[in-house]
């Protein structure tokens, strides 16, 4: 028996339902809606983690510990009123990689002659650079590596009229020890003033004339550049 069906309605397996005017299904459009829907909801959700996703300030750690109560290498002026009590002179300490100069004072008696005046300056160098430095130069780096107890004496015959002669023989100091003895001298009345001192041991050996260049005050691991001594 042929059953004619009415406009809108399509067979199916399930039974009969009803068309829309595009050929959909209301079953199927319901499904569509619902997809949507579920689509919908999607959005605030991704937009909150999207939101979660930005990039914060990053910081950075600034804490190093307490700031140094010294610079490395920089001393606070020297007391003036020191130079009342004797000779203000300049030695020179090590300070990292480096020969650096430090105030002092020497005693030198009044009245003594210019023959002996020169070897009393030494010893009193010599003195100030075996001292270990004060608490406040070792906190900002200073060190010697001049020993105690080395002595200083004239020229003997023969000599050159200003040349000097240490306990230890030059060659027997450490490089850094050397370097600062030599640039100490070299800068003050126990030389000449034109950047070098000629310098013995004790023995016979004749005594050289070393020099206090720039490289030797930047890199006193290296031994002063030293020439025989004329004179005499």
């Amino acid at each position: 028996m042929n059953v004619r069906l009415l406009p809108g309605l399509r067979a199916g397996g399930g039974g009969l339902r009803r068309v829309t005017r595009r050929g959909r299904t209301v079953a199927g459009r319901r499904r569509g809606r619902t997809g949507t829907g579920r689509r919908l909801l999607l959005v605030p959700v991704l937009a909150l983690l999207l939101a979660g996703c930005g990039i914060r300030a990053t910081e950075v750690p600034t804490d190093f510990g307490p700031a140094p109560s010294r610079a490395r290498c920089s001393l606070a002026e020297p007391d003036v009123s020191q130079a009342s009590r004797g000779l203000p002179v300049q030695v020179f300490l090590l300070c990292g990689s480096s020969l650096v100069t430090v105030d002092r004072i020497v005693r030198v008696p009044d009245g003594t002659a210019d023959s002996a005046r020169r070897a009393l300056v030494a010893q009193g160098l010599l003195d100030q650079l075996a001292t270990p430095p004060s608490a406040t130069e070792r906190d900002a780096g200073y060190r010697t590596d001049v020993r105690r107890g080395l002595r200083v004496t004239g020229p003997r015959i023969g000599d050159p009229d200003d040349a000097l002669r240490i306990s230890t023989a030059p060659g027997s100091l450490t490089t850094y020890a050397l370097a600062q003895i030599v640039c100490t001298f070299s800068d003050s009345a126990a030389a000449e003033g034109d950047g070098s001192v000629i310098l013995g041991g004790p023995g016979d050996e004749a005594p050289r004339r070393y020099e206090c260049t720039d490289e030797v005050r930047a890199r006193p691991a290296k031994e002063p550049p030293s020439t025989e001594a004329t004179g005499g």
